[in-house]
């Protein structure tokens, strides 16, 4: 290992080090900030610890390598990269009325880990170019997705009736609004309400139309206890 006063962050050495854990804290932090204030489960500290692990991962083969000559410079960051899907996994969820919860959170954590992976092997430009363009992606791209979704002619939706028998009469109300009901499922009721029956359901309508305004209209249907899009 060179001297404390060594410029070169290109090799392992007392500088490269501090340079590539602190830049990792930056990157790792600006992320986790993001969904941190989303009140997301991995927030803030989470996304740090991540991207500096992942970080010291591949400078710790990197010393291997250039203290007692490993041929295999890459072996600790591939564990990286398919063992953070166990982390991943973990902030996931499926609530009871089938709705998937974490899965943006979950690849955040994942491309934190590659991030850090390229700092700190010294791959500095990449790095904060990925920090930005991710950054990007979980701020501006998620309203950008939410106008889309909100405005598709398709929704997947849970919605609870009073009985068997209302399923019939809100097929029948929801053709004459225009949608068509492409998949139905029958499932357990998931919530204290009088329903007796559930079912997860895929309708599409004629034109597009915003979701909260079908939501809306479900919700007034005769026999509709509770409803919810997925």
């Amino acid at each position: 290992m060179s001297g404390i006063f060594s410029l070169d962050l290109v090799s392992i050495n007392t500088v490269s080090i501090l340079a590539r854990l602190g830049l990792s804290v930056i990157c790792g932090g600006i992320i986790g900030l993001e969904r941190g204030k989303k009140g997301r489960p991995a927030g803030f500290r989470t996304h740090i610890l991540v991207c500096m692990g992942s970080a010291l991962a591949i400078m710790t083969n990197q010393y291997i390598v250039e203290t007692f000559g490993v041929s295999d410079p890459a072996r600790l960051g591939a564990q990286v990269i398919s063992g953070i899907g166990f982390l991943g996994a973990g902030t996931i969820i499926v609530t009871g009325r089938h709705q998937v919860k974490g899965l943006t959170t979950a690849a955040g954590l994942w491309a934190c880990a590659c991030m850090g992976l390229a700092i700190g092997i010294g791959f500095y430009e990449a790095a904060i170019a990925a920090c930005a363009c991710i950054f990007f992606v979980s701020t501006l791209l998620h309203r950008f997705d939410h106008y889309v979704l909100s405005r598709s002619k398709v929704m997947d939706l849970y919605v609870e009736f009073g009985s068997i028998s209302d399923i019939s009469s809100f097929m029948a109300r929801m053709k004459v609004q225009g949608i068509s009901i492409v998949e139905l499922e029958m499932t357990k009721v998931n919530s204290t309400s009088d329903a007796e029956v559930a079912a997860i359901m895929t309708i599409k309508s004629e034109e597009a139309k915003d979701h909260a305004d079908v939501m809306g209209l479900i919700s007034q249907m005769p026999g509709v206890k509770f409803v919810e899009g997925l």
